[in-house]
């Protein structure tokens, strides 16, 4: 074991794994691929600053604290997490990466699985809390923070120590012939267990989700409304949208487990299936705030600060005229499906808007 980690510092280990698992190396820093590169980095900030903002909005308004948002609230945080650790894992690739040692490069490498690990239980937790509040009928009782605190807590520290196995000794050092060619320092063995894990957590959301669209389609179903089905509905397009971006990705893996070194070139461009994946948390935002009128405003509310001629004197006047505030009972289907107060929305006349 002590021979194992004292090669965790040796400059020489990961290239001599590239050598080893990659066709060619092409570590030369093109025009493309330097463009490929600023672009992810472009929009891996536009998914940290777009994540940010959710999560200001959900922590500064009250009424955003129920079960349901501090759950998209979780899911947001992984999301800017995995923005922060591709941008990582982008400017530290190409010729970069022979450079690294191999706890720099599991260091790299885990903090995307970390990241993907948190978003996969994050989901889990969405899907725990729907069938608790709606196919149970059963809604979090006094000690509903402490089951949160309890489920997010739990979903990180398994996320911790699924994205620290390699680092902790489940790597191919030493033993070439077992290492994947998507990530040459990883074990296929490994790769495949985590991929494996990822799918089982997925048809048991899929599961929980269709038994809880049974219970509020039932006649009996004091929950069922078309509220409710609006709520799932959100929550169902954000588990579509994780599926279709991550699938080629997990593929991909699936197929490294099964190819032997050097006989699927397709392993070599793994890279454009993960930029891919990557856009799930770009889009998990846009769909979670175009779904809730009141999350979107309240999301937006630092970007209309700062526009020209908006500012206190502007709130003071009273904003547009003709417009007064009123307190919203049912603005979206989020806060409908959740029976949640809401926040202000404005009235023109006698007509809601």
């Amino acid at each position: 074991m002590g021979s194992l980690y004292s090669e965790y510092l040796n400059p020489n280990k990961v290239q001599e794994h590239y050598n080893y698992t990659k066709e060619t190396l092409e570590t030369q820093e093109t025009t493309s691929r330097q463009v490929a590169s600023a672009f992810i980095v472009i929009l891996c900030c536009a998914i940290v600053v777009e994540n940010l903002l959710v999560l200001i909005a959900v922590a500064r308004n009250s009424k955003f604290h129920s079960a349901m948002y501090l759950f998209l609230g979780n899911l947001a945080a992984s999301d800017l997490l995995a923005g922060v650790a591709f941008v990582a894992n982008t400017l530290l690739s190409g010729s970069v990466t022979l450079r690294l040692t191999p706890v720099q490069w599991f260091a790299r490498e885990g903090s995307a699985f970390i990241t993907l690990s948190a978003s996969v239980f994050s989901l889990l937790a969405i899907a725990i809390e729907r069938h608790v509040a709606i196919a149970k009928v059963k809604l979090y009782g006094s000690d509903k923070s402490c089951r949160m605190l309890l489920l997010i807590g739990a979903s990180w520290l398994i996320s911790l120590v699924l994205g620290g196995l390699p680092i902790l000794g489940w790597n191919c050092l030493g033993h070439l012939e077992a290492c994947s060619t998507v990530l040459p320092l990883y074990a296929k063995h490994y790769v495949l267990c985590v991929v494996t894990i990822f799918s089982i957590i997925l048809l048991a959301i899929v599961a929980l989700y269709v038994r809880i669209y049974c219970v509020v389609r039932s006649s009996h179903a004091d929950v069922a409304g078309p509220q409710t089905l609006a709520l799932l509905k959100t929550v169902t397009i954000v588990l579509g949208v994780f599926i279709v971006c991550w699938l080629p990705a997990f593929s991909i893996l699936l197929l490294d487990y099964a190819c032997p070194v050097h006989s699927c070139p397709i392993l070599y461009k793994a890279h454009y299936f993960f930029a891919f994946a990557t856009l799930n948390s770009l889009l998990n935002p846009v769909i979670y705030t175009w779904r809730s009128r009141d999350l979107r405003r309240e999301v937006l509310r630092p970007l209309q600060c700062w526009r020209p001629g908006v500012g206190v004197q502007g709130r003071r006047r009273g904003g547009t005229p003709g417009h007064h505030l009123l307190p919203l009972r049912s603005s979206s289907s989020l806060e409908r499906g959740m029976h949640m107060p809401t926040s202000p929305t404005f009235l023109e006349g006698n007509t809601v808007v």
